[in-house]
């Protein structure tokens, strides 16, 4: 077994070799610290390392392994964790400089869950300023390991960019418009969104309460759905958390796709969308067909003001999160969160229930739609894999690219539905992979994961690999 083949094992595959102790986790760990070492000086996907930790918690998977006491997936992997998740042993900076230092008692939730599974936390990835859309000024933003002047996606970078590289074998994200979905598009790896409450929200940072969703990128749907497994379910501290069991995700995904309805919705997925996505989601809809499912022509509800609004539900509820520090403190935030809690302070009280009405109304006929389907097809953006310097425009242009990229995403978070996101293809002038997302019901993160899975035993788009030589 060559170095990269190590590195690039799934979660599962390298987690059944640890566990059955063909590997050892704290050999398996040590080789990703030296690859972290080696590239991610270039990549910047990672905040900081734990490395004491992280070495300790494999010497100790090893003895829990060795004694049969074994865990479950997880145990031995290393994995990483978004740099908004708290940690009782390292700071959490939250992508910001108000933050850096900031340390709790508790790991968060998911970062509990985690360790209780044997996972071994390499350390903290890197994001945007508050988990929005840019990164704070100071703060060198992940590089994508696919092409350096291509968009690594946000919020979620560093998770997208890391287990890419194969800097981990599977990271935690957030979304609260599209930030797992965008990265994981961009560095052509796999993620959920789950449901709103399927995993609990305690001891991670906000951008906006009501629209923050907790996630697993990984390489694989596979993977995706081992790390789902662990995460989600109830969670007294946190009384948003459903109280709904937690399926077993790794059993369901191989029922395959026969007979699943897949609903896809041709205007809306071809209407403003540029050739190469709108040629990977006719090839999508091949293959699944392909594969047994049946293939239903559906009209989604009209989304462009609940999209609309997303932006100004965002500010509000950021507004609420920093009013600790904004605008005693202005000065330390880089321009796009200030301009966005700008926007939520200047609401007034009728604006908000104007919003909650709206996104009410749109979340019930996202319901409606899915009772006749099992999954919808859609793209996860418009633009396959834009450039850094599309992305980073000013004024009207920013307005502009924002709005047309989150029409497939920010209106699924008002919605609260779970989505996986994986990769369908490559730009062949660039050589950067551009992704397509799998729509469910609420709590029916099992039915998306069996047709990512399905679809990826059929393809390989999500076994290529960057190529590092210039980093």
């Amino acid at each position: 077994m060559n170095h990269d083949d190590l590195h690039y094992m799934g979660m599962r595959e390298i987690g059944l070799a640890i566990q059955a102790g063909e590997l050892s986790s704290e050999a398996v760990t040590e080789r990703q610290f030296e690859r972290i070492a080696q590239l991610d000086g270039r990549l910047k996907s990672y905040a900081l390392l734990m490395k004491d930790g992280a070495l300790a918690a494999a010497r100790q998977a090893d003895r829990e392994i060795a004694l049969g006491q074994l865990r479950g997936p997880l145990h031995g992997v290393p994995v990483a964790v978004k740099d908004l998740c708290w940690t009782a042993d390292a700071p959490t900076a939250f992508g910001t400089t108000i933050y850096r230092g900031f340390q709790t008692h508790e790991d968060g939730t998911v970062v509990k869950r985690l360790r209780e599974a044997g996972a071994v936390i390499l350390g903290k990835v890197q994001l945007t300023e508050g988990a929005l859309t840019d990164h704070h000024p100071d703060i060198d933003p992940p590089v994508n390991p696919w092409n350096p002047a291509h968009w690594t996606g946000v919020s979620s970078s560093g998770s997208g960019v890391a287990p890419a590289a194969g800097l981990c074998y599977g990271a935690i994200g957030t979304d609260t418009g599209g930030s797992i979905r965008f990265p994981s598009a961009a560095c052509g790896v796999t993620g959920i969104k789950p449901t709103w409450g399927r995993v609990s929200r305690h001891g991670a940072f906000e951008l906006a309460a009501s629209l923050d969703h907790l996630g697993p990128m990984t390489r694989s749907a596979e993977d995706s759905a081992a790390m789902l497994g662990v995460i989600a379910g109830a969670d007294d501290n946190d009384p948003t958390a459903s109280q709904l069991p937690v399926p077993d995700y790794l059993r369901e995904m191989e029922r395959g796709v026969r007979g699943l309805r897949i609903g896809v919705d041709t205007r809306w997925n071809h209407d403003d969308v540029d050739a190469p996505t709108r040629g990977m989601m006719d090839e999508v809809v091949r293959v699944m067909t392909e594969l047994g499912a049946e293939i239903v022509e559906v009209r989604a509800p009209d989304a462009v003001d609940v999209q609309r609004n997303w932006f100004n539900l965002c500010g509000i509820e950021a507004a609420v999160v920093h009013e600790k520090t904004y605008p005693s403190r202005k000065d330390e935030y880089g321009p796009a969160l200030a301009n966005l809690i700008e926007t939520g302070r200047a609401l007034r009280g009728t604006d908000y229930q104007k919003i909650l009405l709206q996104r009410a109304a749109y979340t019930g006929r996202m319901r409606a739609l899915m009772r006749q389907v099992d999954a919808l097809l859609v793209p996860t953006t418009p633009i396959a894999s834009p450039t850094v310097a599309q992305m980073h425009v000013s004024g009207q242009e920013y307005v502009d690219i924002w709005f047309a990229m989150m029409r497939y995403t920010a209106p699924l978070d008002m919605a609260g539905v779970p989505t996986i996101t994986l990769p369908g293809g490559f730009l062949a002038d660039a050589g950067t992979p551009i992704g397509f997302q799998f729509v469910g019901a609420d709590f029916r993160e099992d039915l998306i994961v069996r047709a990512a899975h399905a679809y990826q035993q059929a393809t390989d788009w999500h076994r290529r690999r960057p190529d590092l030589a210039w980093v």
